[in-house]
């Protein structure tokens, strides 16, 4: 196993309240990444209540996590900020709640203004969820004109250049 760096969980600023990835959102998953070689990698432990059918966690909070580990996949190798363009996922078996999903992202493809991520859920050494999602990473100015509003300071530096 290469070695694990830390992405820095604070590099959208100290109230960023992403539900996927906010450290400070309570009601939210504050995911952690981290590099390892020439992927990003988490882990999640479904909390009480995040459940669908019993016992198994929710088919929507698993795509939120596919898609947070896509965009972080972006974030920590590519060094810009990413917004989702499509997802496309594959549920292989159920989720248990009792145990956690390890998550792995890889970038196949990177274009002008588009990068392209192979993602990954096992649990156990078992695949959950496999997929690849696409991703934009926007200039200052088609962020803002598609946020409606002026970018976070910190996230004008993790910006595409242009």
């Amino acid at each position: 196993m290469s070695d694990r760096e830390l992405i820095d969980p604070l590099i959208f600023g100290e109230a960023q309240r992403c539900f996927g990835c906010g450290p400070r959102n309570d009601v939210g998953m504050q995911l952690r990444f981290f590099r390892e070689g020439d992927s990003v990698v988490t882990t999640f432990s479904p909390r009480p209540g995040w459940e669908g059918p019993p016992g198994i966690v929710h088919g929507g909070l698993q795509a939120t996590l596919a898609d947070e580990l896509g965009a972080w996949t972006v974030v920590g190798l590519q060094g810009c900020f990413a917004l989702t363009a499509s997802l496309q996922l594959r549920y292989l078996r159920p989720a248990r709640m009792s145990r956690p999903i390890e998550g792995r992202g890889w970038i196949v493809d990177v274009g002008d203004s588009r990068v392209t991520v192979r993602l990954e859920l096992r649990q156990g050494g078992e695949g959950l969820l496999s997929g690849t999602a696409a991703y934009v990473t926007p200039t200052v100015a088609a962020a803002e004109a598609l946020l409606g509003g002026p970018l976070p300071e910190a996230w004008i530096p993790l910006a595409r250049p242009g």
